[in-house]
């Protein structure tokens, strides 16, 4: 390989650096510095050096990229973070990984989209706004403008003429516009249903919102509440999404997983049972068909429409009425029901069973769900253990329909319910059929006589994207006495949120309240007393095509340039947090297929590649007097003694957790960036852990990274004087011997190791500890021998390729030195360094010796080296001799290229 090394005045600038009295003399350096007029400092100094070379990237736009049809392009994204107010170590963690990528595919040629933007609506910011009494709008500007200059601050090398903020009219004008083609499509439509209510926040919540039955948010529980809601018809492509999930090859496993069961696509039969002395119908979705003979009650969800209708009248009412309210208050997820005692009310209704015309009673059961099937449950107690503990607690008939082989079984004494295949019993003209097979044979029987058909269910529920809160969205719908609900006018769009709102204390919107927005003019009759829709846009709804965006973020015409969308996207490789499976990316991949329908991209799935980092983990301490205590507060002592620096007391440590506000376990980048630079963050970040891993935070490892970067300093300034101006010059390596000839090999191995690593797995753990070994290897050759061209030419090939690989880990430190060695502008206008295959080959391998087997000594012999050759040089070894001690050996075992093993 050679690099851009050329002339001898190149000599003028690597004798500016200390240390060079043993090689120099003393006048003479001064007489070079003089004629230079600057010398590189001695001491590495990064805050003066991170501080130079992000004003040089700026002044010379370094980042900023456009379409170049001639070239490869590489789309690089992380995920967008909220403007909380500072960014966190796990933002530091995220936006390092992407740009070292970046940075690294720059160098390999690819034209490369870094951007960087807010995803700035939410209900934190009205939270935030109400407890510090400013506005949301004030309080994200402010935010944002904090955490911008810290990613500048970490030299990230984004193009900043692309950032995008969510909350502003420019960027949700567009999402208003595409509602509206969706409305006009069947695509998104208004229903009164239950949904997940969170009382403190004051606004719905999606299911994937709530967690353990708490608001994702604020932590508090959520409980059931009848809304009319707008909704986005993602069920229509639940097929979709669940089929590409199988091609998602640059996807991790367990995210595709995590899709996968959140659709949850069951195949089984949908079976109509009338109820008594009504038109009503129950429509329940089974996939065990097999079981109706065995049906004896149905159970329908307490949110169920027929729950309120079937119970009015009766003696039931009330208890099922209060039934209902106390369930609405509890967790309603699948997981938290499996751990409920079951429970019910009868609705005082009777169903028929249409297979056998039993009279089944029909209950409210808190272990029926709405959002699983039709939210109706066929209970057959016989062969479903939660409907066995249902009946034995309720006093309800056990109907047995399906026999193990050989046995008997008497709904009467069964003490669990039977789940295994075998065969039909009880099941009239289906007796002695395998139950499997009278699956088909039933559904069948079902579809020919209108009472079911066989049919395919998903877990997944349409997107519920109404939130009745202010920082958000405005839906562009008008409600009118007159007409009903009517669009927006494209024309009029968009429908900016009133800044001027004041916020109400508890978390009420104040749109519906605010004249000057709520009334309006309907755009169809001209009545003067519509209404705005005063719901705004969940917040994911923002974050679900803000990559597209990226893509010309100051198009006026429309959500975006076309052209400009054909060249970039999709997204190359997307990096962001595992917690995201569900709630954004599943939302993103619907939305570029309701995009794609609607012909404005050609593609389906929006990210090709995707990267779930670790969190950064660190141990918790504790006072007994003052709870959870920041990093700070601890006072460390001799040994393990730590005490609280507020009151003296002893300090618990705790385990190693996510850093987290609520447990003061983090560590302010601020800090790191101040002590040691934006350079050694990055190292530690990248060095601690592999991206996918958890990271645990260690003052150690922070240590250890700086001085690491000292240790190259000090390296390049101990030899850049030495190699004069042949480091660019090519060594034949047949003239090298010695030292020089292994640093050759191992300077073109390590940039094989790093680009194999890079490229396979972004392992840049291992990356930086390849490089490493180049610089021990560099150390370990004295610089006091007599060096003649080819040794000079081999050490500066090997400092140049150790900036370049560390040039996008440690940009700014590379930068410095990459001037140093007298190039100008920026390293990451380099080509990436190449690797000659045969130079990575090594002369000379290390076989070791064994006698009996057991390891006692090693010894350097030539590749390939005959098995004779190797004997002798075994048995001469002294170390060997003395473990032979004079005993005959048997026989010398040699295996060429590795071992020796003499047996005496």
């Amino acid at each position: 390989m050679r690099l851009p090394w050329r002339g001898p005045e190149r000599l003028l600038i690597f004798t500016r650096l200390y240390g060079m009295t043993r090689t120099l003399e003393t006048s003479k350096i001064d007489n070079v510095r003089k004629k230079i007029g600057r010398f590189m400092d001695s001491r590495y100094q990064p805050q003066a050096i991170e501080t130079k070379w992000q004003d040089r990237w700026q002044a010379d736009q370094l980042f900023k990229v456009n379409e170049a049809l001639g070239r490869e392009k590489y789309y690089l994204l992380e995920m967008f973070p909220y403007p909380s107010g500072k960014i966190h170590m796990g933002h530091v963690r995220n936006y390092t990984i992407g740009d070292v990528v970046a940075r690294y595919k720059r160098m390999r040629g690819f034209n490369v989209l870094h951007p960087m933007g807010w995803d700035a609506f939410g209900m934190p910011a009205e939270n935030a706004a109400i407890a510090n009494r400013t506005h949301p709008a004030q309080w994200t500007y402010e935010n944002i403008a904090t955490m911008r200059a810290q990613l500048k601050r970490m030299g990230f090398s984004y193009d900043w003429d692309r950032e995008l903020a969510t909350c502003r009219p420019e960027y949700y004008r567009w999402e208003q516009w595409l509602f509206l083609q969706m409305v006009e499509r069947g695509m998104a439509y208004r229903k009164e249903s239950y949904v997940n209510w969170c009382e403190p926040c004051q606004t719905v919540l999606a299911n994937e919102q709530v967690e353990a039955g708490m608001c994702w948010r604020c932590g508090k529980p959520v409980r059931q509440k009848k809304l009319w809601q707008w909704f986005f018809k993602i069920t229509d492509f639940a097929e979709d999404l669940l089929v590409h999930c199988d091609l998602l090859p640059g996807w991790p496993d367990k995210v595709t997983t995590m899709q996968r069961n959140w659709i949850g696509k069951s195949v089984g039969a949908e079976i109509r049972f009338g109820v008594e002395n009504s038109d009503a119908i129950i429509s329940v979705f089974t996939t065990r068909p097999d079981t109706v003979f065995g049906a004896t009650f149905m159970c329908l969800a307490p949110e169920h429409p027929l729950v309120p209708e079937l119970a009015a009248g009766t003696a039931q009412e009330a208890a099922v009425a209060a039934f209902v309210e106390r369930i609405s208050l509890q967790d309603r997820s699948s997981k938290a029901i499996e751990s409920y005692e079951k429970e019910g009310v009868f609705t005082g209704a009777y169903c028929i069973n249409p297979m056998n015309g039993r009279r089944m009673p029909v209950y409210t059961a808190n272990f029926a769900l709405m959002e699983y099937g039709t939210g109706a449950v066929m209970s057959v107690p016989a062969h479903d253990q939660r409907d066995f503990d249902f009946a034995r607690k309720y006093d309800l008939p056990v109907i047995v329909v399906v026999s193990p082989p050989g046995e008997t079984l008497d709904g009467a004494t069964m003490e669990a319910a039977y789940t295994a295949d075998g065969t039909m019993v009880n099941s009239g003209d289906f007796n002695g059929q395998g139950n499997r097979e009278a699956i088909e044979a039933i559904t069948g029987y079902m579809d020919k006589n209108g009472i079911g058909k066989k049919t395919v269910s998903f877990r997944l529920r349409d997107w519920g994207i109404s939130r009745q809160r202010y920082w958000g969205a405005p839906i562009p719908m008008i409600h009118c006495p007159d007409c009903g609900i009517v669009p927006v006018p494209e024309a009029d769009l968009p429908i900016v949120l009133p800044e001027e709102a004041d916020l109400l204390e508890g978390g009420r919107s104040p749109l519906a309240g605010l004249e000057s927005f709520a009334r309006t003019r309907c755009p169809k009759c001209g009545r003067e007393d519509a209404r705005r829709e005063t719901d705004t846009m969940d917040t994911f709804v923002e974050s679900s095509w803000y990559f597209e965006r990226y893509c010309s973020p100051r198009c006026e015409t429309g959500m975006f340039d076309p052209a400009a969308v054909d060249y970039w996207m999709p997204v190359d490789q997307y990096i962001g947090g595992v917690e995201h499976a569900i709630l954004h990316l599943l939302y993103s991949r619907y939305f570029t297929r309701v995009l794609e329908t609607l012909g404005l991209v050609h593609f389906k799935e929006p990210f090709t590649r995707l990267l779930t980092q670790g969190m950064v983990c660190k141990e918790t301490t504790a006072c007994p007097e003052h709870g959870f205590l920041f990093p700070e507060q601890v006072i460390d002592g001799d040994g393990s003694d730590r005490t609280c620096s507020q009151c003296g007391k002893a300090v618990t440590v705790g385990r190693v957790e996510k850093m987290s506000k609520s447990k003061k376990n983090v560590i302010d980048p601020n800090v790191l960036l101040d002590q040691y630079g934006a350079d050694t963050t990055r190292l530690f970040c990248l060095f601690a852990a592999p991206p996918e891993r958890d990271l645990e935070w260690s003052e150690q490892g922070v240590e250890g990274s700086f001085r690491f970067l000292q240790r190259v300093w000090r390296l390049a300034d101990r030899w850049l004087p030495l190699v004069d101006g042949a480091a660019g010059r090519s060594a034949d390596p047949k003239s090298l011997d010695g030292p020089f000839k292994e640093l050759y090999r191992k300077t073109h191995e390590t940039v094989k190791r790093v680009t194999q690593d890079i490229e396979e797995r972004f392992h840049f753990n291992t990356v930086i500890s390849a490089v490493m070994e180049l610089v021990n290897a560099m150390q370990a050759v004295d610089d006091a021998a007599h060096l003649d061209e080819a040794s000079k030419a081999t050490m500066g090939f090997a400092l140049e390729t150790t900036v370049l690989l560390l040039a996008p880990i440690v940009p700014h430190f590379c930068d410095e030195l990459w001037e140093a060695m007298g190039h100008e502008g920026s390293v990451l206008l380099c080509a990436w360094p190449t690797f000659d295959e045969a130079a990575t080959v090594k002369d000379e391998i290390e076989i070791v010796i064994q006698v009996n087997g057991k390891l006692r000594s090693r010894f350097s012999a030539a590749l390939d080296a005959d098995p004779e050759t190797l004997k002798q040089t075994a048995l001469a070894d002294e170390r060997i001799a003395a473990f032979i001690g004079g005993k005959p050996v048997k026989k010398v075992i040699a295996v060429k290229n590795k071992l020796v093993n003499v047996v005496v």
